[in-house]
This record gives structure tokens, C-alpha cells and sequence, in this order.
């Protein structure tokens, strides 16, 4: 990929994160995930009922790769908080069963169905 290629590609991914609190860049779209990877962030998303936007990496190669240069972080997906890289799939997963993902949630204002409010 081009610098140019690249530079285009970051600038849309800054548009991303700055225009929408939660961001899930992955294979495939929230309603219909094309990894098993993907499919268990989305799951989780939606479990916590969290407004998110998702970004299917499938369909622009240049976003593909200029997210994991981004964030310096090698695997799609990958889930931003108000701009802030979290994680991949076993970060957010394990975050989510600790109970750490809700936490990051509600300090960060994003509203979310918290499960263990019952």
C-alpha cells in the first residue's frame, strides 16, 4: 500500500473514531459477521445492547490494513471506545467475563444493559 493509500486510509479511520463513541472495525457487518472472531464481539456488543458502528474490513482493503497499522495491533477485529483501541477478540472477551468491558463502558458514558444489574 502506498503512503498516500495509507494516510487516506488513517484519516478515515480518525473520522470513524472521532463521529462514533464505539467502534468495531471487523470482517463482516454486525448483523452478518464473516469470522467466528468478529461474530463474538458483535455477540457481545449486542448482549449489552451497546450503539456501536461496524466497519467491514472486507470491503476496503486500504481500511483493512491501515487499522492494524493504527493501532499497531496485527488481527481484525478490533473494538475502539470514544477513539481508544481496546482490544481483539480474546482481550474483549476476557474483559467482558471479568466484568472489566461494562466498567469501561460506563466510565467512558457509552450507555450499555449491564448484566450483573440484573
Amino acid at each position: 500500500m502506498s503512503d498516500a493509500m495509507l494516510s487516506n486510509a488513517i484519516d478515515r479511520i480518525k473520522q470513524d473514531l472521532a463521529e462514533n463513541d464505539v467502534v468495531l472495525f471487523m470482517k463482516g457487518t454486525p448483523n452478518f459477521p464473516q469470522c467466528g472472531f468478529s461474530g463474538q464481539v458483535a455477540k457481545i456488543l449486542g448482549f449489552l445492547e451497546v450503539p456501536y458502528k461496524g466497519v467491514n474490513v472486507l470491503e476496503d482493503p486500504d481500511i483493512r490494513e491501515g487499522v492494524k497499522q493504527y493501532a499497531n495491533w496485527p488481527t481484525i477485529p478490533q473494538l475502539y471506545v470514544k477513539g481508544e483501541f481496546v482490544g481483539g477478540c480474546d482481550i474483549i472477551r476476557e474483559m467482558f467475563q471479568s466484568g472489566e468491558l461494562m466498567d469501561q463502558f460506563k466510565s467512558a458514558g457509552v450507555p450499555i444493559k449491564d448484566p450483573r444489574q440484573g
